[in-house]
């Protein structure tokens, strides 16, 4: 048992699952466990407890031959595969050692993906019905899985998700030959079309089985095709907007198998590149941004040095300078530095007075790349030029840093001695607000 678990747990390491469970449900009497949205993998619920899923496969003996996976068929590694009875108890064993909170299950695909969704699915049942654990549960869902299948999942998980594995249809033809667009596809729909129906019978009957009530996520590999971050951002606003994806998770590409249409073995993994797209993600879901804002077929690729935001103001000084005491919601979120919090104690704040530079500082507003695009009832920021030159030069130099730190995928120091981190940069990193 301890072998399998150390084979598979580090099999799944390469699905990318760090997302807030979305799901509440409170323990009851006849079982264990309980659901609590803000739970995450390896991070902090909203009320400061840090909390943790078992991430495991099934099994890692696969019938297809990805040539990017490192369990393709082909490939000599050790196999193993759990039996149902054995990941349920394992589970409970884990989570009444308070060792987790939850279970992330993945697979290969073990002979065909309806055996393989079989085998988890008997998982899911031991797991509620037997051991009456009422924890999360996140599931991933074989592409190529009958629906009958997938809807029996669906309503003992809380989260589902289909990988998408790779940008574009060609990349996916020549990388992964076993699996089909459609049969990735098909099952992202089935679950959209089920969790809309489900909205509908939870008006209608309150005591409705739920069906995936944390919604339904993706994921897929960056930089193993030469597909471009403009082709990457619009598919990812069109899977937000088709299929109604709370998430959709970028993997940066680590060469770890030989492989022909491979990028050679010992290239670093595209980390920053893999970081700007979760930027943009941000600005798809929260502050209003269209993918074909961000980047056009004539500026494919993201700036390197600075982030996408910042890249997008500079390009369009003509919005700018904004002031902060007359702007709406919309323009103050296109500001850089302004998050979307920042954008809420400003509209809030400026009913009881004029806001100057030093309150939107204490607001929370990130001044240092601000500065460049705001005024305050029409004055800028004392020595402040408002032109393309000096404030690319400026946000340049700030950010080179940044670039060369993801470049050599160094791990992110608060206290590393080249540099001094500001609370600006602390307060970026843990929230997201660009």
């Amino acid at each position: 048992m301890y072998e399998k678990l150390c084979i598979l747990a580090d099999a799944a390491k390469y699905d990318v699952a760090c997302t807030s469970s979305g799901s509440s449900r409170a323990g009851r009497k006849d079982g264990i466990g309980s659901a609590v949205e803000g739970g995450i993998c390896h991070s902090f619920t909203a009320d400061g407890r840090c909390i943790s899923l078992l991430k495991v496969l099934m099994s890692n003996a696969c019938s297809y031959d990805c040539e990017y996976c490192v369990n393709r068929r082909s490939n000599d590694v050790k196999r193993a595969t759990f039996t149902p009875r054995e990941l349920a108890q394992l589970t409970i064993d884990f989570y009444r050692r308070n060792y987790i909170e939850g279970l992330f299950l993945s697979s290969a695909v073990v002979g065909s993906p309806d055996a393989t969704s079989e085998m988890m699915l008997k998982v899911l049942l031991l797991l509620r019905n037997e051991y009456k654990f009422y924890g999360y549960i996140h599931v991933k869902a074989i592409p190529g899985t009958d629906e009958k299948l997938l809807s029996a999942l669906g309503t003992l998980a809380d989260r589902m998700s289909v990988n998408i594995e790779l940008p574009s249809n060609d990349g996916l033809k020549l990388l992964a030959p076993d699996k089909k667009k459609e049969d990735i596809l098909k099952p992202m729909g089935f679950i959209k079309q089920g969790i809309s129906q489900n909205g509908s019978d939870l008006v209608k009957y309150r005591h409705a089985p739920k069906f995936v009530p944390a919604g339904q996520s993706t994921q897929m590999i960056i930089g193993a095709t030469p597909d471009s971050d403009y082709k990457i951002l619009n598919l990812t606003s069109a899977l937000y907007k088709k299929y109604s994806l709370k998430r959709v998770f970028f993997s940066a590409y680590i060469p770890i198998v030989d492989g022909r249409n491979l990028p050679a073995l010992g290239t670093k993994p595209p980390l920053l590149r893999e970081h700007r797209l979760y930027q943009a993600d941000w600005l798809l879901r929260f502050y209003g941004f269209e993918a074909s804002e961000i980047l056009d077929e004539n500026n494919p690729d993201f700036n390197p040095y600075i982030d996408p935001k910042c890249n997008w103001a500079i390009n369009h000084m003509e919005f700018f300078p904004v002031d902060v005491n007359k702007a709406d919601r919309e323009q103050l979120l296109r500001v850089p530095g302004i998050g979307v919090k920042c954008a809420y104690k400003i509209l809030k704040a400026r009913k009881a007075g004029k806001l100057d530079f030093d309150g939107l500082k204490k607001l929370g507003v990130v001044l240092k790349r601000a500065k460049y695009f705001i005024t305050c009832s029409g004055h800028t920021m004392q020595g402040i030029k408002i032109e393309y030159a000096p404030v690319m030069s400026a946000l340049m130099s700030g950010a080179t840093y940044e670039a060369y730190t993801m470049q050599n995928y160094e791990q992110l120091s608060l206290f590393d001695e080249n540099r001094l981190i500001s609370k600006e940069d602390v307060v970026k990193c843990l929230t997201g607000q660009i």
